[in-house]
């Protein structure tokens, strides 16, 4: 949830509202917003509750939903990494392979995506709804579970193997069919969509700024990593350019020192909300 409402406000859309409430509010007055758990929201917007609502493309799967998914945003809860649905054992288990779970017993909470995937193996198991703390019940009392991870470290903390991984998911904007049929709600759909991906764009870029000799332009520009060509313009003081581009913040303490040491001067970083493609 927090990384959605930080995705939300860089796109423009800060959403207020303490966390304990079900109906935050947007200072949009077009948006009217529900929290919900995730699991539940594709139904939702499934049977015209909601017109649209952000989810995983898991919990669209699990619960079959016919939804029309607007986008796709790749991020997580800590990362930009997609979760995963994965089939575990302990790590001392001699269960090596799916194979190897036939007419044994299987806890998770995605029961649906569950069943679909050993059907589609060939595998026969019994498959059983786990309310929570899933990773505490194999092997006593289960023989194998399937949950879902992002980093994988509560697995390792937990002394877990993966045996499979069974879909890779990232939050989806679905939209109910008859709202995005309706002309006004599909342009508002599109527009936010647009711009909730324009702020994961620039989730790991800044801009950079400077001033050099046009002397020394060539060698710099040569230096200079982008996301496009570097936009170049020409200062009031005659011989000297101004350089701006878009980079990776991970190279910025990298390339600085060698901009410098090529002869930029009043070197500016700046951070981005968005980035527009």
């Amino acid at each position: 949830m927090d990384a959605t409402m930080d995705l939300f406000a860089k796109a423009g859309f800060p959403v207020s509202g303490s966390k304990r409430s079900y109906r935050p509010t947007s200072d949009d007055p077009e948006l009217a917003i529900r929290l919900l758990r995730a699991q539940e929201i594709s139904r939702y917007v499934e049977h015209g509750y909601l017109d649209a609502g952000l989810t995983g493309r898991d919990w669209v799967a699990e619960n079959a939903s016919d939804v029309r998914e607007v986008e796709v945003l790749p991020y997580s809860k800590v990362s930009s990494r997609p979760t995963r649905w994965v089939l575990v054992v302990p790590e001392d288990s001699p269960i090596r392979t799916v194979q190897d779970l036939e007419g044994k017993s299987v806890a998770t909470e995605a029961v649906g995506l569950a069943k679909r995937y050993f059907e589609k193996v060939g595998v026969s198991v019994r498959v059983e709804f786990s309310w929570g703390a899933t990773e505490v019940k194999v092997p006593d009392l289960v023989d194998a579970i399937i949950d879902i991870t992002e980093t994988g470290s509560s697995l390792r903390a937990n002394n877990l193997r993966i045996v499979d991984t069974l879909m890779e998911s990232y939050p989806v904007l679905v939209a109910n069919h008859a709202a995005w049929e309706d002309d006004w709600k599909r342009t508002k759909l599109e527009t936010l969509a647009m711009l909730l991906k324009s702020a994961l764009n620039a989730r790991d870029l800044v801009g950079l700024k400077m001033n050099l000799p046009e002397g020394k332009l060539k060698n710099l520009l040569e230096a200079l990593p982008s996301l496009r060509n570097p936009t170049v313009s020409p200062l009031a003081q005659s011989g000297w350019a101004a350089v701006e581009t878009v980079i990776e913040e991970k190279i910025v303490r990298e390339i600085i020192p060698r901009l410098k040491a090529l002869g930029a001067e009043g070197i500016i970083e700046y951070p981005l909300n968005k980035v527009v493609h």
